[in-house]
């Protein structure tokens, strides 16, 4: 018995040695480590003032230029890592995502919904990325071309039909609402989509402004609407259920769906993932066509350029009396560098959102655990390295050569990239074409430059006046 005793002592005496030693050279390990160069700012709220206080872009170029492609700094409450390398964002996003997870602030994933896919990773993660994926495919979203038409001509006709200036970027929001509703429902019954769109504008409204419950705030509105919507999705869930609807939008594929162990997806779960696409599909969508308008309108060349590109088309489908066919849209090179030019110029997410979930060693330095790390996409986007004269306009840019491997990253990079990235381009790609085949504007407004939203739109919305164009074959 003593002789076991004495055993049992020294292996759990070796035990507790070789778990210090283990300790102790993972510290050493990571002692020969640094964090990356960079201000911490003041205590508690770091640098968060001046980030506000000025221009977002100046901030992080300037820090760049000041340290590096990767730094640090402590904003919005936390301590990040600032990344401003391909190389870098590659790292983070792709070729060693498990070791970082997306990060939201508690209060906006309140809003979305706690089950929504880009809260997420891991198996979760991918069954409803792979969900979304199918139901924005190009063989799916071909098929809601000529719906799509009928939003962009409507929208159009209205804002010519007005005779006053409309801000760009505020119509383009209900624009691209419905086309996000037309994706994840198909036609919809008209009193559904009214309260829809009622209850999502006063979420949208509360979603970026300070969190508080006191009543009449924004946040709290914002709650009480969030409320109605799971309430209304609970009854268009049940009603799709009861008719047994096969339906091949994104509302069926999540009814139809069971995993490996065929369980099906809740109503929580369908109604957060509705949320959080329409909020994906949204902000980010509205304001890289308001910028392809305001380039267009300050290039009368490029304009007219784009206008004899649509104009071949428009001659082909009969005077404009027959819709675009997908090919089509797959065929007009020129208005599709414009747009990618403007995703590169604009660089609507600027930077994305993840945080380390263990030590991580990164080219020498040290990306402690819990950290923030943020792939600066919009200081690569504008590298002069990557894109000679960044601060020019110039679709030719993308004529022949494409960009450098992880250099343009407009709908972010590896699992967590948008998925519904081509449904943004050919929303973009209709609206142009009957744009500049049927109309014309001019804005209306002096005031020029970048205001965030936390998405860069030009000064105001873009303000400006649309009219409709007597029709001349060219």
């Amino acid at each position: 018995m003593e002789i076991a005793s004495i055993l049992l002592y020294i292996i759990l005496f070796l035990s507790t040695l070789l778990s210090l030693l283990k300790k102790q050279k993972n510290g050493i390990h990571f002692k020969k480590f640094k964090l990356p160069p960079g201000s911490m700012g003041w205590p508690y709220v770091g640098e968060t003032l001046q980030l506000y206080s000025e221009d977002p872009n100046i901030f992080f170029v300037t820090k760049q230029k000041r340290y590096g492609e990767i730094f640090k700094t402590h904003i919005l409450g936390c301590p990040c890592v600032m990344l401003a390398s391909p190389e870098a964002a590659r790292f983070v996003l792709v070729t060693h995502a498990h070791l970082f997870k997306p990060t939201y602030p508690k209060s906006k994933e309140r809003l979305i919904g706690p089950h929504a896919l880009f809260f997420h990773r891991g198996g979760y993660h991918a069954r409803l990325r792979r969900l979304v994926q199918n139901s924005l495919a190009p063989q799916t979203i071909k098929k809601l071309i000529p719906d799509i038409q009928g939003i962009a001509v409507s929208t159009l006709e209205s804002w010519a039909a007005s005779g006053q200036g409309v801000n760009t970027f505020y119509e383009m929001k209900k624009l691209s609402f419905d086309v996000g509703i037309l994706s994840i429902f198909g036609h919809m019954e008209r009193g559904f989509r009214e309260m829809l769109e009622e209850n999502y504008r006063k979420v949208d409204k509360g979603y970026n402004s300070f969190p508080t419950n006191i009543p009449g705030t924004a946040y709290q509105q914002a709650i009480l609407a969030r409320k109605r919507l799971n309430r209304i999705l609970g009854e268009i869930i049940s009603s799709r259920k009861e008719k047994r609807l096969l339906e091949k939008d994104m509302l069926g594929h999540f009814l139809s769906f069971k995993d490996e162990n065929d369980k099906k997806l809740s109503d929580e779960q369908i109604a957060d993932n509705i949320i959080g696409v329409l909020f994906a599909a949204q902000d980010t969508t509205a304001s890289v066509i308001t910028w392809v308008l305001k380039f267009l309108h300050d290039d009368p060349q490029l304009l007219e350029a784009v206008k004899a590109e649509q104009m071949a088309i428009y001659d082909t489908n009969n005077g404009g009396k027959m819709p675009l066919t997908w090919e089509q849209t797959r065929s007009m090179p020129l208005t599709h560098r414009v747009v990618m030019e403007s995703l590169r110029m604009a660089s609507i997410i600027s930077f994305t959102f993840r945080e380390a979930v263990v030590d991580v060693e990164y080219k020498g330095y040290l990306i402690p655990k819990g950290w923030k790390v943020m792939p600066l996409f919009r200081n690569i986007h504008h590298n002069p390295e990557f894109f000679p004269n960044p601060q020019e306009f110039d679709p030719s840019r993308f004529e022949q050569v494409a960009p450098k491997a992880n250099t343009f990253m407009p709908f972010g990079n590896g699992v967590h990239a948008c998925p519904g990235n081509e449904l943004a381009k050919l929303e973009a790609l209709i609206l142009i074409h009957h744009l500049v085949t049927n109309f014309r504007w001019e804005v209306v407004s002096s005031k020029s430059g970048i205001q965030y939203g936390p998405f860069p739109v030009p000064q105001q919305g873009l303000p400006a006046r649309f009219w409709k164009e007597p029709k001349q074959s060219q």
